[in-house]
């Protein structure tokens, strides 16, 4: 073991102020001068025609009591959160104040026999929303999308909408990840408010409610399940390679079902309904689900070297909407020594990934813009890589869209929440002791900070409400529910609530440490010790190891610096980094299925990314 890194990496996570800052900005925002951004279609999974995108100049105030304010501050640029300067604001949102935004809109005509969807792509932490002075709702959660049907409100001409955001970040329990409100280490800075895409949707008065595709890869099939107020007949066209498919669905297939209990449709708090992977808000409580199986005579499977996708379009009624699928299918068995092996497609597959935390220095949470998504993407795909782990943090759903495209397979963190962490008992002790970290049982809830009961059950229903909104996505391989025992509890009997809801994904139940003997895979972070393959039951994988850091000069964040071994030079960096993937080629041979370097940029005071904060410089590239 690195003592020495191991103890300097300590020491540097524990410092209580960071040192002087810079701004850094990507070349995504050069020249953007507060144009709107962000203006493509948010949810390609569920595409209608008919849509008016809402980001761009809203007006702000922050205020210390909930009630509406006189006057505005100014202007904030959405979908960037007050913190970030992309907003135009860079103020932040205290624990206990309200943040308003207010927009006026003008429309010319309201189309008979169509309703219209206010859509929000994530709001954090929680908010209450009034179309035209009407109260709409409320939600809660600052990573899922909402939606609220504001047909009954509409007037031709003027209409105003008003939020209002609370959010306490790391002082609450709700889910925050990696935010604080005192950033250092590997704690970044807080952000709040409106931080995704949101927009208008015109939709007939009975649409495609939820739409959900699970390929069904042994038996060559694909399932479909559609949610709509009524019965209504339907025509599902599957575009293959070479050929296309076309499915009747006949209104007889629809049965009545409850939303809140097995219909797939969340109701959010107050009346807005929380919206999953291709799910659209509605007003009843009740709903008309149809599940028909549609067979693929051509197969053609989904990998990172092929990513295949089937463009899918349904019609029913009205309505029309347009989608796509991949069939793959990700599990655990045995390679042909009988070792246990993650395989993809029913065959022993090596996942060779990167840890991917996506915040960008003028934008936190919020990508700059859709290219800057690709190039993340694209950049890991050149240097080897075939899967990244999104860690404790949901991406807007086009992240996925072009992970599935690209071919790029993704582990997706829960993000956690709970009381606050106590850094020697769940990172220092088992960094220096892991193999007692076993015997520890996440049912005792005070060593996790999880004294408060009713923050657990929201955030198992957080928890599987994440895994409903991303169910679709082809790239999404595995779950896993808790890192490093963050906020971790009950994780056996949680692993078996996402099963339930998701039996084609492995789960990785306790990534990093206090392994509770349940899940798909034995999953060990390993930043100080020679790297090695653990007998086990399960799958090995390495969830996390490398860290290596490198400062570039002129495009650091901070005068302090947090990572796992320092490197003086570029060229040490390199080889420090290949000898590591050298490593990792020869674990594969004795049973290693898979790992996760450890990152994909530089973040404020963490330098151990494969690229710059600012995107601008590859550590392992010279420059041109």
């Amino acid at each position: 073991m690195r003592v020495w890194s191991a103890l300097a990496a300590m020491a540097a996570g524990k410092k209580k102020n960071g040192g002087e800052t810079a701004e850094l900005t990507t070349l995504w925002s050069e020249g953007a001068d507060g144009a709107p951004a962000l203006r493509e279609y948010p949810r390609p999974q569920l595409r209608r025609e008919e849509w008016l995108c809402l980001n761009g100049p809203w007006r702000y105030a922050f205020t210390e009591r909930g009630v509406r304010p006189e006057r505005f501050d100014g202007t904030i640029q959405v979908p960037f959160s007050p913190e970030s300067r992309r907003s135009g604001v860079g103020r932040r949102l205290e624990p206990g104040g309200y943040l308003w935004y207010f927009r006026a809109l003008t429309l010319c005509g309201v189309p008979k026999g169509r309703r219209l969807l206010l859509h929000f792509g994530a709001v954090d932490d929680r908010c209450f929303v009034w179309w035209n002075g009407s109260l709409l709702g409320s939600h809660r959660n600052g990573y899922l999308p909402f939606s609220f049907d504001v047909t009954e409100h509409l007037r031709e001409g003027k209409n105003t909408i008003w939020v209002r955001v609370q959010d306490d970040s790391d002082a609450g329990r709700q889910c925050r990840g990696k935010q604080s409100l005192h950033p250092k280490g590997m704690f970044y800075t807080a952000q709040s408010g409106i931080w995704q895409t949101v927009w208008l949707e015109w939709v007939p008065e009975n649409y495609i409610e939820r739409l959900k595709i699970t390929p069904l890869f042994d038996e060559g099939e694909v399932r479909l399940e559609l949610v709509m107020a009524r019965p209504e007949a339907a025509e599902i066209l599957i575009q293959g390679r070479d050929t296309s498919y076309l499915h009747h669905l006949g209104a007889e297939a629809f049965q009545l079902v409850d939303k809140g209990n097995g219909g797939g449709v969340r109701p959010g708090a107050g009346g807005g309904i929380r919206m999953g992977a291709g799910m659209a808000g509605g007003g009843a409580a009740s709903a008309y689900r149809a599940v028909c199986t549609v067979a693929l005579p051509e197969l053609r499977p989904w990998s990172p070297e092929d990513p295949f996708l089937y463009d899918l379009e349904i019609r029913a009624g009205e309505d029309r909407v347009r989608s796509y699928f991949a069939m793959r299918k990700f599990s655990a068995g045995t390679d042909e020594k009988g070792r246990p092996r993650l395989m993809l497609n029913n065959r022993p597959y090596f996942f060779n990934g990167v840890l991917d935390q996506g915040y960008w220095p003028e934008s936190l949470y919020t990508p700059p813009d859709d290219r800057a998504m690709i190039f993340d993407i694209e950049q890991m795909k050149a240097l080897g890589f075939n899967l990244m782990r999104k860690h404790v943090k949901i991406e807007p759903l086009r992240w996925y869209y072009h992970c599935d495209r690209l071919g790029m397979a993704v582990w997706q963190d829960m993000v956690n929440g709970g009381g606050r962490l106590s850094m020697l008992r769940l990172c220092y002790l088992p960094t220096l002791f892991p193999s007692l970290t076993a015997r520890v049982r996440d049912s005792a809830y005070r060593f996790f900070a999880r004294t408060d009961a009713a923050a657990r059950r929201s955030w198992e229903e957080d928890c599987l409400a994440e895994v409903e909104h991303l169910y679709n996505c082809p790239c999404i391989g595995m779950w896993v529910p808790f890192n490093e025992g963050w906020g971790q509890f009950d994780a056996l009997r949680i692993t078996g609530a996402i099963r339930r809801l998701d039996g084609s994904r492995p789960v990785d139940h306790a990534s990093g440490w206090f392994d509770q003997g349940g899940g798909d895979v034995k999953s060990v972070h390993n930043y100080f010790r020679r790297l090695r393959v653990q007998k086990d039951r399960r799958p090995f994988v390495l969830s996390e190891y490398g860290g290596i850091t490198w400062a570039a000069e002129g495009h650091t964040y901070s005068s302090a610096s947090y990572g796992y071994r320092t490197c003086r030079s570029r060229e040490q960096f390199a080889r420090e980094f290949w000898k590591l993937q050298n490593r990792i080629s020869q674990l594969e041979k004795q049973g290693l299925s898979a790992a996760v370097y450890t990152q994909v940029s530089d973040i404020e005071e963490e330098i151990n990314g494969l690229f710059t904060y600012d995107r601008r410089v590859c550590k392992l590239k010279a420059p041109e």
